[in-house]
């Protein structure tokens, strides 16, 4: 039996495993010393493209805090003047504003964006498809073209600045980003819970209500809470369209104030104070951002947790 085995040609899966081993232990040497450079490389571009983030935060941080206060969060702004150049105020209007516009746009925007991205995922027809390339053109426009859109189609009709118009340039600008992630969210849904729905005799519509969109809720709240997050920081579509005001304003039909409009007129200011103020005015917007797109993260990944 040894004899009969000694006899048989080499096995060619074991000769081309040990020609491999071999030629990777003569290359292993290279190969380390590439993947180090390589990884060096990557770790210096890194850091340096966080040298311009780090240099903006720093700045911020440096200049803002020194401008936030209690009395700068909730009290209305005050115009300098020669006799008293310092009397700038504060920015609780642009706060409310902002919430008040971001939060209607969003009112707006969600419902309309969720029920495009659950077609889109659903259907593969031409209009699918039509209205799936219209929504990736939209999430590339420039801002600046939705306020112009705002204007000719709200303020011009109306003949006066408002905070409608703003809601509905920041409306516009968050349909597209809500409904390529909730396409996404939906897409990731398994088709096996849906299967199993529409063999409990439910229909298309009920399968969607009662188990696409609560499996899929997770990444729809990250792509809402994400995109309220870059509207409330857009400057472009409100610029052209809300006028200004410097008194508590409730009522969207009228002139508003907000966080990046504020910041955009106090940084050009001939005022020394309001330029200070600018970076005050910039800082809580950084912040109001930050805590909806930390909030976002955190809500999906609970959300997911108690999924499992």
């Amino acid at each position: 039996m040894t004899n009969l085995l000694s006899q048989l040609p080499p096995d060619p899966i074991l000769e081309r495993r040990r020609a491999i081993q071999s030629r990777a232990a003569q290359t292993i040497g290279r190969r380390t010393l590439v993947s180090k450079a390589f990884l060096s490389v990557l770790v210096g571009a890194f850091l340096l493209s966080l040298l311009p983030l780090g240099s903006v935060i720093f700045a911020l941080l440096v200049k803002g805090i020194a401008a936030i206060s209690w009395p700068f969060l909730h009290t209305l702004p005050h115009q300098p003047s020669l006799i008293d150049q310092n009397a700038i105020g504060g920015i609780g209007n642009a706060i409310e504003g902002t919430v008040i516009i971001d939060g209607l746009a969003a009112l707006v925007a969600v419902p309309v964006a969720v029920l495009v991205g659950l077609y889109l995922a659903e259907s593969s027809s031409r209009v699918a498809n039509f209205l799936r390339v219209i929504t990736e053109i939209m999430t590339g426009l420039p801002s600046i073209l939705l306020g112009v859109f705002a204007y000719a189609y709200v303020v011009l009709p109306m003949k006066r600045f408002s905070g409608l118009a703003g809601i509905v340039a920041l409306a516009v600008l968050m349909v597209p980003v809500i409904a390529k992630a909730s396409e996404l969210a939906f897409r990731g849904v398994p088709q096996s819970l849906k299967e199993a729905g529409l063999a409990l005799g439910a229909r298309n519509s009920r399968v969607a209500r009662g188990v696409i969109i609560p499996a899929a809720l997770p990444g729809v709240i990250t792509g809402v809470l994400l995109s309220l997050a870059r509207a409330m920081g857009e400057t472009a579509p409100i610029l052209l369209v809300i006028g200004a005001s410097g008194t508590w304003t409730w009522n969207p039909m009228h002139q508003m104030s907000s966080l990046p409009l504020l910041t955009y007129n106090y940084s050009g200011s001939q005022y020394p104070s309001q330029r200070a103020a600018a970076w005050g005015v910039a800082l809580a917007l950084v912040v109001m951002v930050m805590v909806l797109s930390l909030g976002s993260r955190l809500v999906a990944a609970r959300m997911r947790r108690e999924k499992r």
